[in-house]
């Protein structure tokens, strides 16, 4: 497929940032080692009381499947020592679905012959009120990749929402550091940017058309992030465009990466596996429910900081046993289509669909069962150092 389309420029390494030093993993070498990886390095990895990289590699291996109880129990036990009894709730709110580039996953893609909507300040003030209904206190903006919904659009969206709202994140573009430190300055606390996958010749294959084929462009952006002060950076890989240990090795890098660099900041990782969407794809690599709780395990283990999301593409089922995973925080009775929570929204295409489409009150019941309690605002401004 590749070889058929049109490749934009793409922008070089950067010197000190991750692209440089992506440079020097090998994608191959990494997938050996989670393949090769014996119960020795799993017996070592989980009675170290501190794990690096090369450890988080044997709890993700095919090797650790017998040892998920054991790693389960310390998730839990490391997940609650650092945070509490607590899971925070957050709503996404979709601006717009317009978007300029073309991804092989997502509903949004410019090819799709879809109703395109962006919502207005009328619009986002009924989202607002429709949200604030449901207790959120905690907002993510969610936007498709567009001219037309960038930095002029944000610096007039934002002062709406910071009224409402404790906690605002970010779900869009890659923007400049100046753009970051401008939003944060506008209220921003946190920004999500998912790389999807870290192998380019596979990220190139599913990025046809747009700015999001520049993969270093997009790769640096949580440098920027965090050049730029904001308070929150979020990372994710979407699992199943590839070899979903590799990647998430190379996601660990990452995060390690920005940790000594922009120490100020928080982290947060998500773990969106693909889901069914209009014009979508098969994943190459499939990742089941056990193989999901395994990854998760892994990763508090390797991290009791770091804050872990679940999002509304799995199932209620699944989501049931979330706090005891050792997620820290999940979104509640999402609507992924622009305008989607108030009663008069106009139909619109999904990004994706919605596994869990309990209401709100059901998702907090459910975290109370688990002797969790529901945490509507995720941070208090007043406790930031910068």
């Amino acid at each position: 497929m590749i070889g058929t389309v049109r490749v934009l420029h793409q922008s070089p390494a950067v010197a000190g940032q991750f692209s440089s030093e992506l440079e020097s993993l090998d994608w191959e070498a990494a997938t050996s080692q989670h393949v090769e990886a014996t119960e020795a390095d799993v017996r070592r990895a989980l009675a170290k009381p501190k794990r690096d990289i090369n450890d988080f590699v044997a709890l993700i291996s095919p090797a650790a499947k017998p040892f998920l109880n054991d790693m389960l129990k310390q998730s839990e036990r490391l997940t609650q020592q650092r945070f509490g009894n607590t899971v925070s709730l957050f709503a996404p709110l979709y601006l717009s679905n317009t978007c300029a580039n073309e991804c092989t996953y997502c509903g949004f893609s410019m090819s799709n012959a879809i109703k395109r909507l962006t919502l207005d300040e009328q619009q986002v003030q009924r989202e607002i009120q429709a949200i604030k209904k449901k207790g959120f206190d905690h907002i993510l903006l969610v936007t498709g990749e567009t001219k037309k919904v960038s930095m002029p659009y944000f610096e007039r969206m934002l002062p709406l929402f910071k009224p409402a709202f404790s906690q605002l994140s970010m779900e869009v573009q890659p923007l400049e550091q100046d753009d970051y430190a401008q939003l944060k300055e506008l209220g921003l606390d946190g920004v999500l940017v998912y790389q999807e996958t870290y192998r380019r010749s596979t990220y190139l294959e599913h990025h046809l058309r747009g700015n999001k084929s520049d993969f270093n462009h997009r790769l640096d952006a949580p440098d920027r992030i965090g050049q730029a002060k904001v308070h929150k950076i979020g990372l994710g890989v979407l699992l199943g465009l590839d070899d979903w240990r590799t990647d998430s090795i190379m996601m660990a890098y990452h995060l390690r990466h920005l940790q000594k660099r922009y120490w100020r900041s928080r982290f947060s990782v998500a773990f969106p596996r693909i889901r069914p969407c209009a014009g979508g794809i098969q994943p190459k690599s499939v990742i089941s429910d056990l193989e999901l709780v395994q990854l998760i395990a892994a990763w508090r283990l390797f991290d009791a900081d770091l804050e872990m999301s679940l999002s509304t593409r799995e199932s209620a089922e699944f989501r049931n046993h979330a706090a005891r995973m050792g997620f820290t925080t999940m979104s509640a009775e999402s609507k992924t289509q622009p305008g989607g929570y108030a009663d008069d929204a106009q139909e619109a295409l999904e990004q994706f669909e919605v596994s869990d489409e309990r209401s709100v009150v059901e998702i907090a019941n459910a975290i109370r069962a688990q002797g969790r309690e529901v945490v509507w605002k995720d941070w208090d401004i007043s406790l930031n150092l910068t």
